[in-house]
Parts: C-alpha cells; sequence; structure tokens
C-alpha cells in the first residue's frame, strides 16, 4: 500500500502523515511507503515504513505527472490556495484550486489502477439563496472564487469515479478549529487565531460579531474523518461523491465562552472585537445550519462540544512562546 499526501506540508497534511505512520495500515493493508508532496518539500515523519518528500507544483503537469510515477494506492489531495487568497487573487486561485486538481485527477486517471482519491472540498460551496438546514441533495452555489472552485473539483471528482477512471471521495471540511501554527490566508483564519493565540498568552482580534455562527470540526476529528473516507467502501457512497462531513454549529459568543469554561478568563481578555467589512463580505455568504446525513450515515463524526476543541488543542497543538 503506497500512499500519496499532496498538501503534505500543510498540518492536516502532517497529522495524517503522523496518524497513518502510527498505525502503519490503511483500508486494512499495510503501508509500504508514504510520498508526502507540496509546493515546498515537507518536512519528514517518523515512520516503520519508507517516507519521501517532494516540492511539487500541482499547477504544472509535468511536475504532476512527474509525482504519480510513485504509483499511489491512495492519495489525499489536500494542496489549495485558500479562501481569502483566492478571492484577492482569482487567477492563482483558479490556477492552482482548479487546473492544479484537474492535473490531479487526470495523474490518476492515467496511472490505469483507479486510486482512491480524497479530495478535500469545502463547505463554502454552500449559499446565496438556500434554504436552511442545508441537506445532501441541497444545491451548490458557492458566493466566493474558492467555493466555485471546489465545487467544480466535487463534479470533476463525481465524473471521474463513474467513468472509472478513480475511487474518489469529496468530503466538504467544515471550518476546523482550532488550528495550530500561525494564521494565513483564509478568511476563517479568525476563527482559530482568537482562540490559539489567546490560550497561547498573545492577544488577537475576532472581525465579526459575537452572534456569527459557524460549522466546525476539530482538526483531531478532520483527520479521523478524512482517513476514514479513503476507508469507505465505493459502494457504499453512492452516485454522488461529494458530501458535508459532520461537524457542530455555534456562535463565536459560544465558542468562546466553550474555552472561558475550559482554560478561565485570562484568554477570553486577551480577544479584541474590531469588525472588518473585508472578512464579513466572505464569511457571511456561507452557511452554517447543515444535517451531515450521507456522513453519519458512514459512520463519520463531529465533535462533542467546542469546550472539546479546546481540550484538543492544548492536548495537540499548543505552542507557549518561552519566556
Amino acid at each position: 500500500m503506497r500512499v500519496l499526501i499532496i498538501g503534505g506540508g500543510g498540518f492536516i497534511g502532517q497529522k495524517i502523515a503522523k496518524a497513518l505512520a502510527k498505525s502503519g495500515t490503511l483500508r486494512g493493508q499495510a503501508i509500504t511507503h508514504l510520498e508526502l508532496a507540496d509546493i515546498a518539500a515537507p518536512p519528514t515523519v517518523d515512520a516503520p515504513f519508507g517516507v519521501s518528500h517532494h516540492a511539487v507544483d500541482i499547477s504544472d503537469k509535468a511536475q504532476c505527472d512527474a509525482l504519480f510515477q510513485c504509483n499511489p494506492d491512495v492519495v489525499f489531495h489536500l494542496a489549495a490556495i485558500v479562501s481569502g487568497q483566492a478571492e484577492a487573487e482569482f487567477d492563482t486561485g483558479m490556477r492552482v484550486n482548479l487546473f492544479g486538481t484537474y492535473n490531479v485527477f487526470e495523474a490518476a486517471k492515467a496511472l490505469g489502477t483507479k486510486p482512491v482519491v480524497v479530495f478535500s472540498s469545502s463547505c463554502a460551496v454552500y449559499g446565496g439563496e438556500i434554504e436552511e438546514p442545508i441537506l445532501d441533495w441541497t444545491h451548490l452555489n458557492p458566493q466566493t472564487s474558492y467555493g466555485a472552485q471546489k465545487a467544480i473539483g466535487e463534479l470533476l471528482c463525481t465524473d471521474y469515479s463513474r467513468k472509472g477512471y478513480i475511487d474518489g471521495r469529496a468530503p466538504r471540511l467544515p471550518t476546523i478549529t482550532i488550528r495550530p501554527g500561525k494564521a494565513n490566508a483564509a478568511a476563517s483564519s479568525f476563527m482559530s487565531s482568537i482562540f490559539r493565540e489567546p490560550l497561547q498568552g498573545q492577544e488577537a482580534v475576532c472581525p465579526v460579531t459575537p452572534d456569527y455562527a459557524l460549522w466546525y470540526l476539530s482538526p483531531r476529528k478532520v483527520v479521523e474523518n478524512l482517513i476514514k473516507c479513503a476507508e469507505i467502501p465505493a459502494e457504499k457512497l453512492g452516485e454522488n461523491r461529494g458530501f458535508a462531513l459532520p461537524g457542530r454549529v455555534g456562535t463565536i459568543g459560544e465558542m468562546v465562552e466553550a474555552m472561558r469554561k475550559v482554560a478561565g478568563d485570562e484568554p477570553v481578555k486577551r480577544i479584541k472585537w474590531e469588525p472588518d467589512q473585508r472578512i464579513l463580505d466572505i464569511v457571511m455568504g456561507w452557511r452554517p445550519h447543515i444535517e451531515p446525513t450521507k456522513a453519519l450515515a458512514l459512520g463519520l463524526t463531529a465533535d462533542d462540544s467546542f469546550e472539546d476543541n479546546v481540550r484538543y488543542f492544548l492536548e495537540d497543538d499548543i505552542q507557549v512562546p518561552a519566556a
């Protein structure tokens, strides 16, 4: 079993790599080699099998084709230009999120082995004039370039699977919080920074009001669910390979109070509330009320509470600056 993680330098890619290294198996088979690829060569992980590292631009077809010479059995395609950057830099988002994804599917098709491909989509595919709650068959109506690019990727994933070129799955990720590391260009980045930085003794700015609601999932759960997605038998997925992952809905105010219950008053005092219209213009187009019936039937799960998200961050990812 050879596994390829595209976006293997990102925090989710690294966590999946470490989880696979710990388990040593995927889809009931022993993993024999792990390939990690990103725009810059990803950090290594300790594993009982071989690990290779590749610097690859998937928007370059020749580079993408060369990457797939490793002949993977399972591919996790996590690489993307994130929402805020994709909105500000339309051509960059199209090049990576659309044409890069097309190159990945084409390279997988060319193998002739029908590899399992887990394509990370996003709940940003929902939006506009749609009724809530969102159901499995709700029409996709993205209101951002990032959401549109992910929706197109989902359609390609389903069609390449229908044709028998790949065995694709396109789970729609909720907002992942609390992300470790530094803030990125995602419009949703503040949804981690307003918890991560205060828990690490730093101030943070919240650009939305406390009543802003979102659909969220912890890093620990998204890794668990993405690995499960790779293991689901194709016959259980049905005709549409895109589906929403389980998550929970909560307002920013409720989440802040959950942090207070776990970590006390001091982190809450480090949050500054300063509305930012640029961020609001993007995130207000997202829809938080989702019923992930299909994902739940497939055995995927959500967090029990946002308090758990805070606890997971304190257990897995907190980095307190040296005094």
